[in-house]
């Protein structure tokens, strides 16, 4: 299925039915900057159990954590991005590990028929290029309707 680009607001899902708000976390138990502050603004759980999972594990680049923030969203706190910022050179996105979440994520859509929705992923802090993150979605979720949100122009 061809990915599908809005202008909105993420955190505010179209459509109805089971949906998923996925986004990009990192591996040091850092939450405070990018799209992050939306979903607090709207929801505290997705951060309390973000940072309690690192309070009693480490974060696991690959792993996927799926917070249910109302009957029908969850939020998918995806590690994948190492520390918070570029270290020589190298952005903190890590594309291996987002893949690894994608196609987790994409297990859980296709088992509860849930549709994903996120903002471009892996780009702005994480330092990531749509150009190599579009086609790793599409590689994890055939089938699977996805939604894009850019921000409206301010």
């Amino acid at each position: 299925m061809p990915i599908h680009y809005l202008v909105g607001d993420a955190t505010r899902p179209i459509g109805g039915g089971n949906r998923i708000i996925a986004h990009v976390c990192n591996d040091v138990g850092k939450w405070g900057k990018g799209f992050v502050l939306a979903i607090s603004k709207r929801w505290p759980q997705p951060q309390a159990e973000y940072l309690d999972f690192h309070a009693r594990q480490s974060l696991k680049l690959g792993t996927v954590q799926l917070v249910q923030v109302e009957q029908l969203i969850w939020v998918a706190n995806m590690i994948a991005q190492h520390d918070t910022g570029e270290r020589d050179g190298v952005p903190p996105i890590r594309y291996d590990a987002l893949l690894k979440c994608l196609k987790t994520l994409g297990l859980h859509a296709q088992e509860l028929r849930q549709s994903i929705h996120m903002p471009r992923i892996g780009c702005g802090l994480a330092g990531g290029r749509w150009d190599r993150i579009e086609p790793l979605i599409t590689e994890a979720l055939p089938g699977t309707q996805v939604f894009v949100y850019d921000l409206p122009a301010s």
